[in-house]
């Protein structure tokens, strides 16, 4: 005889773990914290309900075949979980308990213990085409192939052992800078484990993201541990798994992390906030979290929203592809102020070939943007693939306001000899906005060559709002320059803030 169905929904919670349980009950609520089932759903379970009495009232005038009455009883532990787990399923959808093992060893490529490979002789054939092009483009780095050297240049061909990555052209040449190489052989190493974590087929339960913020926990910024902490996401106790989680989150709350109220960076000895920036950001810190208005969802709490604010991506790239639900992380840690995010450069549609063709442009859509309206109720998402010079000589955006508007460049490149020549005529109109602009780098080096470029093409013509140095939630995972073995950096690494100046005017006291 089957179970009622809340007794089979009962008896499978209590055999499961307690983070599956809390994770079952966060997927079967909504946001406003009623259960998550249909109508259609609920009058099949008072269907079977009324069918399971008619049942009992039957087997009460005659009794069954002894075999019958104790088929449950005789069944295996796995019949009678897989049971349960069907009982789940038909009242709450597919959840994570319902988990096929067999399943899941099928999928996977590659075990936890069995993450090194040579990239050239590695099980993943994205790896195997990715070692072919570093050893058909990068370059060796000995002595050598260098201009003064007695070689010409040759290509990588030779993969270190230790790291399986091809880093020189010859086993000699390896063992001649073998030294050198020892300072990142080790994160090498680390890189191709990474990458073939990413392809071996295993469940990534840190791509499972927190949801809206409680109004009464306060979020820690102070790094990563304390911030996933306080925003309720599960327990990451593997190095690897944060590295993997921090490789997206790294790009939403890198801005959160500046503009939010409890941002770990301030005007104290060390903060590297300037008195400028304390300025700057106030002014949007006041419209990410507005005062309690007493608003509510009749007549008579309806009250005058601000506009959103309106978060310019330039240069978009990779940014533009991330997982919405990385960007609404982004809602999540301002819950009563509306985001619009405008992803903007020529490459912003990079590996979204799914979305093509793009819009037609239209006097109502000038620039062909992809709107994304559904994202989260409080963020909107918008995607342009053109030049921001292009569009802000339109007085598209205008007007900027300081209080509603900030620019955010993820690795620009702005000092770069192969891409300064793009933000030449971007810079000036940047700086005319006087809205605050956040820039990041891969690398220390990489940041510093952006700053020394901008004091150079705007000398005197900007404020310095947060100094240049290490992000506090930059990304974890280092990543491998396929055109140069020996160049790694991790994405977000440095962050600083500069926007245009501000002249105040003054009056001269009369005589």
């Amino acid at each position: 005889m089957a179970l009622p169905a809340d007794l089979a929904t009962r008896s499978a919670l209590s055999r499961v773990c307690t983070q599956c349980s809390v994770s079952l009950r966060r997927q079967t609520r909504l946001p406003n914290g009623f259960v998550q089932a249909s109508q259609r759903r609920q009058q099949q379970q008072q269907q079977q309900q009324q069918q399971q009495q008619q049942q009992r009232s039957v087997h009460s005038k005659s009794s069954p075949p002894r075999r019958l009455a104790n088929s449950a009883l005789s069944l295996p532990r796995s019949a009678e979980t897989k049971r349960h787990s069907s009982a789940l399923a038909s009242i709450f959808g597919p959840t994570p308990v319902q988990v096929d093992t067999k399943a899941e060893s099928a999928r996977r490529v590659l075990r936890a213990d069995d993450l090194f490979h040579s990239f050239t002789d590695s099980p993943i054939p994205e790896i195997r085409q990715r070692a072919a092009f570093m050893r058909q483009h990068a370059s060796c780095k000995h002595h050598d192939h260098q201009p003064t050297g007695s070689a010409p240049p040759a290509k990588v061909n030779f993969e270190c052992p230790d790291c399986g990555i091809p880093v020189s052209c010859s086993k000699e040449h390896w063992a001649d800078d073998y030294e050198k190489h020892l300072e990142i052989c080790d994160t090498l190493r680390q890189i191709n484990e990474d990458d073939h974590d990413l392809r071996s087929g295993r469940f990534f339960p840190e791509f499972e993201y927190a949801g809206p913020q409680m109004e009464e926990a306060l979020i820690n910024m102070t790094n990563w541990d304390t911030f996933l902490y306080t925003r309720s996401f599960n327990a990451i106790n593997d190095d690897r798994s944060m590295r993997q989680a921090t490789r997206l989150l790294t790009y939403p709350i890198t801005i959160g992390s500046v503009l939010h109220e409890l941002s770990p960076y301030n005007i104290k000895p060390g903060g590297r906030l300037t008195t400028e920036g304390l300025k700057s950001f106030s002014a949007l810190r006041y419209t990410m979290h507005p005062p309690k208005t007493g608003g509510g969802g009749d007549i008579k709490g309806l009250r005058v929203e601000a506009p959103p604010v309106r978060l310019f991506v330039l240069g978009a790239r990779a940014e533009s592809s991330l997982p919405r639900d990385v960007w609404v992380q982004l809602a999540h840690i301002f819950p009563n102020s509306r985001i619009h995010i405008i992803l903007i450069g020529p490459e912003a549609m990079t590996n979204r070939d799914n979305e093509f063709p793009l819009p037609p442009r239209t006097p109502t859509n000038p620039f062909g943007a992809i709107v994304e309206d559904r994202v989260w109720p409080t963020m909107k998402i918008s995607t342009i693939v053109d030049y921001y010079h292009t569009i802000h000589k339109t007085g598209y955006f205008y007007p900027y306001d300081p209080y509603f508007d900030c620019f955010v460049l993820f690795h620009p490149g702005l000092g770069h000899p192969a891409s300064s020549h793009e933000w030449e005529e971007t810079l000036p109109m940047l700086l005319e906005t006087k809205a605050p602009i956040i820039a990041t780098g891969y690398t220390k080096e990489d940041l510093d060559r952006d700053v020394e470029w901008v004091h150079k093409k705007a000398a005197g013509e900007f404020d310095v709002l947060l100094e240049p140095g290490e992000n506090r939630f930059r990304s974890l995972r280092w990543d491998l320059n396929d055109m140069d073995p020996q160049d790694i950096s991790a994405g977000n690494w440095g962050v600083w803030s500069f926007r245009g100046k501000r002249y105040e005017a003054t009056h001269k006291g009369t005589e």
